[in-house]
């Protein structure tokens, strides 16, 4: 594990315009199966599981989730059997996400988007406890204590003190992380990857209750959040030929490859917003990639019907 993991300053004439600086924080160096905030989200469930004394992890997904694959490296390398309900109908041939989590040994059990909805229900987790015998629980995208406290170690490896962390999110849990670590003067950027995203402040609010226990804390927590909402390019795993587009540019500029699901969004709404003068002469943000490139695979058909390809 390459960890800490980096942290890049960036350099570019429209930063040195408007007098922003601005660090890349490298965890998609982390692991070449297990990057960005996957890792951190799956470290101390993955050492809960042991302690448990439990011999299979199971958790959910997408068909194009990056925590499915990493969760079953994850569990690959750590000895662990490991099951993945993923949402949907099973569709044949796999996509290259699937595959790569079936060699690593996970069990893949699909279900229906009706009953995918019900993943939080106790009925639902005491069916498949019942089917699949006793497991150790992770939530979609890591989202528990556990991922919470792995994600509060990103603030921790720093040697530079932003005023502003930025973060892509799906379920919350990094977020929760950074808000959980962030000083008094530091706010805290999540642009959601999914369509509606302003579900996620309440996601975030849950996971804050959860992991401090002292509910009356959480609004002062919050004051740190901007939720960001405007650059999710069709919903989860939507691109744009413009989207691409800046990906590739990005790659160019700075010899940093960017997942589409996620970063790509991330970094191209943050720079729009430094273009829009949004941020204050001389600010430091600090961003966050949360890797999951191997995800880039599953994009191969959408590509071709846009009529576009990744340089990387």
């Amino acid at each position: 594990m390459n960890l800490p993991s980096p942290i890049q300053k960036l350099e570019s004439e429209l930063l040195s315009e408007k007098q922003i600086e601005l660090w890349i924080k490298r965890d998609d160096l982390i692991h070449p199966a297990i990057s960005g905030n996957k890792w951190r989200k799956l470290k101390w469930n993955i050492e809960k599981a042991k302690d448990n004394k439990k011999s299979t992890v199971l958790t959910f997904g997408g068909a194009f989730s990056n925590h499915i694959a990493a969760t079953a490296f994850a569990c690959k390398q750590a000895g662990l059997k490991s099951i993945g309900v993923i949402r949907g109908e099973k569709v044949e041939p796999l996509n290259a996400t699937l595959v790569k989590a079936q060699k690593d040994g996970m069990q893949l059990h699909f279900v229906s988007r009706a009953a995918y909805v019900l993943k939080k229900d106790d009925d639902f987790i005491l069916g498949l406890r019942n089917q699949f015998g006793n497991f150790h629980l992770v939530p979609e995208g890591g989202a528990n204590y556990y991922g919470v406290m792995g994600c509060m170690e990103i603030a921790k490896e720093l040697d530079v003190q932003p005023d502003f962390f930025a973060t892509s999110a799906g379920t919350g849990t990094t977020a929760t992380g950074l808000l959980l670590s962030a000083t008094q003067h530091q706010k805290v950027m999540v642009f959601s990857g999914l369509k509606g995203g302003e579900f996620l402040k309440d996601d975030i609010k849950h996971l804050i209750n959860y992991t401090t226990y002292n509910s009356e804390d959480t609004d002062d927590i919050l004051q740190h959040l901007n939720l960001i909402t405007d650059y999710h390019f069709g919903g989860f795993a939507k691109i744009t030929p413009e989207l691409v587009e800046f990906a590739n540019a990005f790659y160019r500029q700075f010899q940093i490859p960017l997942d589409l699901i996620y970063a790509s969004k991330l970094f191209y709404g943050l720079f729009d917003l430094i273009r829009k003068n949004q941020f204050k002469p001389h600010s430091k943000i600090v961003a966050l990639h949360t890797g999951g490139l191997q995800g880039n695979k599953g994009f191969s058909a959408q590509m071709k019907k846009l009529g576009v390809k990744l340089d990387y």
